[in-house]
């Protein structure tokens, strides 16, 4: 057994992922969660709300790009968008690269997990700090989409795992108010968890969303710090295909993990997921 300091997640009640640390840099209990930043020796710093990963510097960049650029390039014209959560602005970073939109509002229920990430996670917040294009409201983002309609092109659930403050954006009445809140040929997309572990789930909110949107489509991404390594994510769309996008269109941006190719590809899916969100 190595020595030193380790953080361990339990991921489920039968798996456990530790990440060795040098350092607690800050802790806290927010009105809504436990908050805390450590520096991992593998994965660099490290959000932690409730004892789970939330995302690492080393790692980031595949979820962000994944939850955004996606939705972003399906839709022709996405020049108002919405994240719910994403306080630590991730998201929203990747949104204001794409030339199209003109404003990206940040909806994050915790406003201390915007300010700790400012502090810690900078190259991952960068967008928060006065951009232009960005509107930061700290407000409940379920009751923000209930009293907007017809308001957005994209909107994006980038939330936590499905408990706590977080339990109420994984529910069919909150897809129905997504579906308001968005324009005639909006798109929503959000994060779907782990199809190893999370099975149930994802077939439960592919069934929800493909009841209230023509176009329900699950792609994936390998993000090694949440549960198992694959993750999906779950787009509802009135109008546009995400599959039938002409690539050679995607506006050139700096990425890291999203390419026009991976835009497709990661539609393709394995047998096991297929079955899971079969019709």
């Amino acid at each position: 057994m190595s020595s030193g300091f380790w953080y361990t997640e339990e991921q489920t009640p039968n798996l456990r992922y530790s990440s060795k640390i040098t350092q607690t840099l800050h802790t806290e209990k927010t009105p809504f969660q436990e908050l805390a930043m450590i520096d991992t020796v593998q994965w660099g710093r490290m959000l932690v709300l409730d004892n789970m990963v939330m995302t690492t510097i080393k790692d980031e960049f595949v979820y962000h790009e994944m939850i955004s650029h996606v939705a972003l390039n399906t839709h022709p014209n996405p020049k108002k968008v919405m994240i719910i959560g994403g306080g630590d602005g991730g998201a929203i970073r990747e949104c204001v690269k794409h030339p199209k939109v003109e404003k990206a509002v940040l909806c994050e229920i915790d406003g201390r997990v915007i300010e700790t990430s400012k502090e810690y996670l900078p190259e991952i917040a960068s967008a928060l700090f006065g951009h232009p294009k960005v509107e930061v409201l700290v407000a409940d983002g379920v009751k923000h989409i209930q009293e907007n309609e017809n308001e957005y092109d994209v909107i994006m659930v980038d939330s936590t795992e499905p408990v706590g403050p977080a339990e109420g954006l994984f529910a069919a009445e909150f897809y129905q108010a997504v579906y308001r809140a968005l324009k005639p040929d909006g798109i929503m997309v959000a994060q779907t968890e782990s199809p190893f572990v999370n099975a149930d789930l994802i077939s439960r909110v592919v069934k929800d969303i493909r009841t209230i949107f023509p176009v329900t489509k699950l792609y994936l991404a390998s993000i090694p710090t949440y549960p198992s390594g694959l993750w999906s994510f779950t787009m509802g769309s009135k109008q546009y295909d995400p599959e039938a996008v002409d690539v050679s269109a995607i506006p050139e941006m700096e990425t890291r993990y999203y390419t026009p190719a991976l835009h497709k590809a990661a539609f393709c899916l394995p047998k096991f997921v297929q079955d899971l969100i079969k019709e």
